[in-house]
């Protein structure tokens, strides 16, 4: 039955199918930017909520917010790379077309494949390259590659001290002049004590509520 679909359903010339990867890859792009807007939006109202915290003397929720964008920005990071990644496989794929026009079939390309294989280990590119991968090893243009286990995790041991230094520039950035009115050792062990005081309950679950917009944004 797949025999006689094939035969009955024409095949996409070269050129064709190298345009509808590149207007695929526009469009992950455009998909992208969308999502840098809305961590940078969510971000905007975060650190308001920071501000306020440390008003307020709340150390421990101002750090906890802090280490959210930490985390978007080293996510908003990552999808700028994943950006240029995508643009220079559209633009090496642009240089197959006259290649594919000239001798009337798609050419293995070494450069396609390296990126490819690299934003395969990207976290938010992972699934979408894998069927971009799929289609392009079918066509020829890159060879079937094996990709090593990559842990994505931002919380391992060897980062964490990293985190914590953004995380304190991130406060002094935001809120340093609050934060620093408050003694050391007053800093530390509000450090040590629960986000959640009853008496702030409303604040704390408009924080938490934050938090979660903010690492949903992030996905």
């Amino acid at each position: 039955m797949e025999k006689l679909r094939n035969m009955l359903i024409p095949k996409p010339n070269p050129q064709q199918l190298l345009r509808d990867w590149q207007r695929r890859l526009r469009q992950e792009c455009r998909n992208i930017e969308r999502q840098i807007r809305d961590i940078q939006r969510e971000e905007k109202n975060v650190q308001k909520a920071i501000k306020e915290a440390a008003k307020r003397n709340d150390t421990a929720s101002a750090r906890a917010l802090a280490i959210e964008i930490v985390r978007s920005r080293r996510t908003v990071n990552r999808l700028y790379e994943n950006k240029a990644q995508l643009n220079s496989i559209s633009m090496h794929l642009g240089e197959s077309i006259a290649v594919a026009r000239t001798v009337g079939h798609l050419s293995k390309s070494a450069e396609v494949m390296k990126t490819v294989n690299d934003l395969m280990k990207a976290p938010e590119m992972a699934v979408k390259m894998q069927e971009f991968s799929k289609e392009m090893i079918k066509a020829g243009v890159i060879e079937e590659m094996v990709n090593d286990a990559v842990d994505s995790a931002l919380d391992s041991d060897d980062i964490e001290d990293e985190i914590e230094e953004e995380v304190d520039k991130v406060l002094t950035a935001i809120a340093g002049e609050t934060v620093a009115q408050l003694p050391e050792a007053s800093r530390k062990e509000r450090l040590k004590q629960p986000a959640h005081a009853e008496e702030e309950g409303g604040d704390d679950e408009d924080l938490e509520e934050l938090r979660v917009r903010l690492a949903k944004v992030r996905s």
